[in-house]
């Protein structure tokens, strides 16, 4: 008997102190068609993407949270859920959700869709919009992380002229790019950034991203006084998805789309732009189909060590920008 009521006093301890399961709730979010109709404020479809909710371990009476937006193959426990479970031991409250699944396209790779980004943006501000109004969250303490296509959504989150177009009245308080797709930037100019701080974190061996790619449009930014927080971080001998371990060896896929080979495509108040040789030019779409098929495929490769690295750098930006 006093084995079995230890036994409970042990579980209702626990309870006390770590939610039994996630909170299935709902994002009332929409489809755009490309990057452009969600600027020109297009007509776009409905859509409610079910997500998880949880609180952290220790959970207080307000929480920071964060939202954890998932790779071009949509949610993988392994990956996204890994980081949302020390993302929760570290005293953050986590939503995540599959963008794709809840649009009816399971976890196939389709990164040629021009619908997937912008609509996986409108997702991450439905989030915001969902967790500001949770009694158990503290609205100015919401931060985005990605990974990959969702490390593009992260970065692009923290953009001002997005921000207008799906939500102005609502600011992301952090943002972290793991290894993000860098096919979009911002139109310089001191308004191209919503002001809150981002963390980039790139691999030293990543297709996806060539350091004259990464380097030439963050010195841009800097030569049009963009002031933009970005902090960028590169991990030596890193390839691309360092973080997930379902590919504990090299793999090449041939078939994936990037855009490692295009100029950075600029988004801002008129239509998208080209970022060559440091300037703004005019948009090719020619171009654009052409780099496109030059870039396909891509390499690859978990690492634990750099996995582990890169969680330690992100909860350290995130305790600084949300506290603990």
């Amino acid at each position: 008997m006093r084995r079995l009521r230890a036994i409970l006093l042990g579980l209702m301890a626990a309870a006390a102190v770590a939610p039994a399961c996630a909170e299935p709730v709902a994002l009332h979010s929409a489809t755009y068609r490309n990057i452009g109709a969600l600027l020109r404020g297009a007509e776009a479809e409905p859509v409610v993407v079910p997500a998880d909710l949880r609180l952290p371990a220790r959970a207080a009476d307000r929480n920071p949270a964060v939202i954890v937006v998932h790779t071009i193959g949509g949610y993988n426990e392994a990956n996204e859920g890994w980081f949302a479970a020390r993302l929760r031991e570290a005293g953050f409250a986590t939503l995540s959700y599959d963008s794709f699944a809840a649009r009816g396209l399971g976890n196939v790779t389709r990164g040629n869709d021009p619908s997937l980004m912008p609509s996986a943006l409108a997702d991450a501000y439905a989030a915001v919009k969902f967790l500001a109004a949770q009694p158990t969250i503290d609205p100015a303490r919401i931060a985005v992380i990605g990974f990959s296509f969702g490390g593009e959504i992260a970065h692009l989150s923290a953009l001002a002229v997005l921000r207008r177009a799906l939500s102005p009245n609502r600011r992301i308080a952090a943002h972290v790019g793991f290894y993000p797709a860098w096919v979009f930037g911002a139109v310089g100019g001191p308004e191209a950034y919503t002001g809150s701080p981002v963390l980039l974190l790139f691999g030293e061996n990543d297709e996806i991203t060539p350091p004259a790619k990464v380097h030439g449009y963050l010195d841009y930014l800097a030569k049009t006084n963009a002031k933009a927080p970005i902090e960028s971080k590169t991990y030596r001998g890193a390839h691309h998805a360092w973080t997930n371990p379902r590919f504990a060896t090299e793999r090449f896929f041939p078939q994936h789309g990037n855009a490692k080979k295009c100029p950075m495509l600029l988004v801002g108040a008129g239509d998208p732009r080209f970022l060559i040789g440091g300037e703004p030019r005019e948009f090719d779409r020619a171009l654009w189909q052409q780099c496109r098929r030059d870039s396909r495929g891509y390499a690859m490769k978990y690492s634990a060590n750099h996995r582990a690295q890169s969680l330690a750098d992100m909860l350290a930006f995130l305790h600084k920008q949300l506290g603990p």
